[in-house]
């Protein structure tokens, strides 16, 4: 399949006129989706998805245009379209494609043959598993309301006139359960997952246990005073901070004008407990890639060392408008061209565990989960408030429930206002990893 990709990609390339510079993104993507419910298959899917994104640069202006077939005819009607649009396009002296930068290339295993030979029984059987040991794990547990298996095996290649011409193949899968406990006025709802490159290192045991516990712990939660507090942000909860705070530290966040840290680099800008690290070479990430969306290599970029912001990530043009080079960190699909984004964001881990850190707190809340937080945050601002829930903690132990608050600050000042970062590190089916994270005065409110 990669060398069949490869060689479209060629072929695409192979026709550039004199002056044209050409990039071709050629795709292929099996998927398969199964849930269970009650004891039977609710629904199963398994799809192909394959396609091309063809980019062309002539004169100063760019074309682009794409296709979800991998057809000659359809391949040929492309280029034409994309070197069509070129003529209308709006001329830019910063336009051009991505150049060998000399990086190596890591070499990363990201595809385990064992998703090819994991059989639809399995997968079933598998999803069913999970949903029996889930109903089965507590006897407040209402309602198993949904259990989903999913795989993937996708081969992508890039190919372009500046000599660039990379193909990679990566395979994943994941499981879920989502939980309904309690019942009338007094329902919470859990979630719990597994993830790996292999099915058969899926864990439902933790999946199930998790899902359970997130659910039945918020039974009889109630609504806290408002207060000022330090909090500890569960994995998942710093997992979303992490994507956001990500996000503002792009080139084309600055030159959007949407970079709450334009001008800062060099400056503390959080606690010196605080390195973050955009690492796509780390195999453990479920996002690595040994190539980014321009087939440049991808690699370690340290984007806050210590509290002192060191850098942003760039694609080849957003390091071009702002004088410096990419690093690595084009993203895209077939169907458009690149941006730029975090890959495989984390946080440099701390020592203790979550349990561990709530020991240190007389007084505080563990965020269990937010909510509407994308929707909370200002990315220009730095201010954000998000809908919460979690429990209370008290003495260094883990106290009565709490729902219907939230948590407020800005992202500025939480990051200058970490106490701790967590070991108890969690690689998530997400650009961002996350840990427990303890922070201090964050405002909830509450009655």
């Amino acid at each position: 399949m990669l060398d069949d990709l490869l060689a479209l990609g060629d072929r695409v390339v192979a026709s550039a006129k004199p002056g044209e510079q050409i990039e071709a993104i050629v795709v292929n993507e099996i998927e398969t989706e199964v849930r269970v419910f009650d004891g039977g298959v609710e629904s199963f899917t398994s799809a192909t998805s394959q396609g091309i994104g063809i980019r062309v640069i002539n004169d100063q202006r760019q074309g682009f245009a794409w296709a979800g077939s991998l057809d000659p005819d359809v391949i040929d009607a492309t280029l034409g379209e994309a070197r069509d649009n070129a003529t209308f396009g709006s001329i830019d002296p910063n336009l051009d494609l991505a150049e060998p930068d000399g990086v190596e290339m890591a070499e990363l295993v990201l595809y385990d043959e064992s998703v090819n030979n994991f059989a639809t029984d399995a997968k079933i059987a598998l999803a069913l598993e999970l949903e029996a040991m889930t109903k089965d794990r507590d006897p407040r547990v209402m309602l198993v309301e949904s259990v989903d298996f999913a795989d993937s095996v996708g081969h992508a290649a890039v190919v372009t006139t500046k000599g660039i011409r990379i193909g990679g193949q990566d395979s994943g899968c994941y499981i879920t359960a989502a939980v309904i406990a309690g019942g009338g006025e007094d329902t919470q709802v859990g979630f719990g997952y597994s993830v790996d490159r292999d099915p058969n290192k899926l864990d439902l045991e933790y999946a199930s246990q998790t899902a359970v516990e997130r659910s039945t712990r918020l039974l009889g939660a109630i609504k806290p005073q408002t207060e000022r507090l330090t909090v500890v942000l569960d994995p998942m909860v710093t997992a979303q901070f992490l994507g956001i705070i990500g996000s503002t530290l792009s080139g084309e966040a600055m030159l959007k004008g949407r970079s709450l840290f334009a001008d800062r680099l060099g400056d503390n800008v959080a606690a010196a407990t605080i390195t973050l690290v955009d690492d796509p070479t780390n195999p453990l990430a479920f996002t690595a890639s040994e190539a980014d969306g321009e087939g440049l290599a991808t690699r370690r970029n340290v984007l806050i060392d210590q509290g002192r912001l060191d850098k942003f990530v760039h694609n080849s043009y957003t390091g071009r408008r702002l004088n410096t080079a990419s690093t690595g960190n084009a993203v895209r699909g077939f169907s458009s061209t690149p941006g730029v984004g975090t890959i495989a964001l984390s946080l440099i881990p701390g020592e203790r565990s979550q349990a561990d850190l709530i020991a240190d707190i007389d007084n505080g809340v563990l965020i269990q989960g937010v909510s509407g937080l994308h929707s909370g945050v200002n990315t220009i601002s730095g201010d954000f408030s998000t809908g919460a829930d979690g429990l209370r903690i008290r003495n260094g132990e883990l106290a009565e429930p709490l729902r219907e608050f939230t948590i407020g600050s800005t992202l500025q000042r939480m990051l200058l206002d970490v106490i701790e970062v967590g070991g108890d590190i969690e690689w998530l089916p997400s650009s961002a990893a996350g840990l427990s994270l303890v922070v201090g005065d964050i405002t909830l409110s509450g009655a």
